[in-house]
């Protein structure tokens, strides 16, 4: 955690001046019909502002990871590989937006289509590597079971099911942090908060007593996941003192998905699929609020929120930036410690 902070301190200054040096700075969207509202004009003074910081959060991650981690570890392998698929994505996305001069990249179909196939390798390699997880209570053990909060006898196999469902949970995560990635700091801030909690999970389901006096899955090696989110809070601090209001970087695509899919990998890999909407529950609202919108709209041609996704809602309604930052990062924090304790109300 602290070798990430000191990495993205030091390399902080240098990455904003190289990114202004390429000119690769922030789009902010026009008004369109679809929106409703002109975003421009909220936010016009952050036209130009480097983006693409998510590259600075990749390195500070994986530096740490590849000195301090074991790399032998079947399932720090795979989330290597999973962060560095969801970052080429994204560093894709905000390359395309930056040459074309537009807010957009990647079509939104083909970017959900490379999401996917993500998923379905994550979900492929945990239904078909043999990680010996073990579920106490039931005294059964597979990968395709899911720990559901609160019952401590409730294991359901979803089967070949399993597979889907983490397509779903992969590409949902994902898009979910990206979503909320639309003020400064808001999204970094809250991972930390995701990141910290996850991290002190993994610990536990990764040591056989922890797990067993609490009644959740055993995962072995599941504790060397605490080293990579170590350095992805350490990581995640240092981007925010570059990324805290005003911005002097934003992080773009190419960090929103890596932290959304690092989030929903983690998550699956110490099978608290269904505890992370808990954890991350400031995402889950920023997506619904998304959902409800557009499915409003469609349907009946009204709006449910003055904008979307939420946060943008509050600034329509005259809260201040830091504000609603400030207390986003509170209602993520509350989450957190209520998903922390739902391992021992079982």
């Amino acid at each position: 955690m602290i070798l990430a902070f000191c990495i993205s301190i030091l390399l902080g200054p240098a990455t904003i001046r190289l990114l202004r040096e390429l000119k690769y700075g922030k789009n902010i969207r026009k008004i369109t019909k679809k929106d409703g509202v002109d975003l421009y004009i909220m936010h016009k003074g952050k036209q130009g502002t480097p983006t693409m910081g998510g590259v600075l959060i990749l390195i500070s991650i994986f530096v740490p990871v590849f000195l301090l981690a074991d790399l032998s570890n079947p399932l720090i392998g795979m989330l290597i590989f999973m962060t560095f698929g969801f970052g080429l994505i994204g560093f894709l996305d905000d390359y395309l937006g930056i040459i074309k001069r537009t807010s957009r990249g990647i079509a939104g179909k083909q970017k959900m289509f490379y999401l996917l196939i993500l998923g379905f390798i994550l979900g492929c390699f945990m239904m078909f590597t043999e990680l010996g997880i073990y579920y106490d209570p039931l005294k059964t053990s597979g990968n395709t079971h899911l720990c559901v909060p609160f019952i401590k006898t409730l294991y359901p196999d979803l089967g070949w099911f399993f597979i889907i469902f983490i397509m779903i949970v992969i590409s949902g995560s994902a898009n979910a942090v990206n979503l909320t990635d639309g003020l400064d700091g808001l999204a970094i801030g809250i991972t930390t908060i995701a990141a910290l909690a996850l991290g002190m999970i993994a610990y536990m389901v990764g040591r056989f007593d922890f797990s067993r006096y609490l009644l959740v899955p055993y995962v072995p090696g599941a504790g060397e996941l605490t080293v990579f989110l170590g350095a992805l809070v350490g990581s995640g601090m240092g981007f925010l003192w570059f990324n805290s209001h005003p911005a002097e970087m934003f992080m773009g695509d190419t960090g929103s998905l890596a932290l959304g899919g690092i989030l929903g990998t983690v998550a699956i890999m110490i099978k608290q699929e269904i505890l992370l909407v808990i954890i991350g529950g400031v995402f889950v609202i920023e997506a619904l609020s998304v959902i409800l919108q557009v499915a409003s709209y469609k349907l009946t041609g009204k709006r449910i929120f003055l904008m979307s996704p939420i946060h943008h809602h509050f600034e329509k309604k005259g809260w201040a930036e830091s504000k609603i930052i400030a207390r986003f990062w509170i209602v993520a924090s509350l989450l957190a410690l209520f998903g922390l304790s739902t391992l021992k109300l079982r």
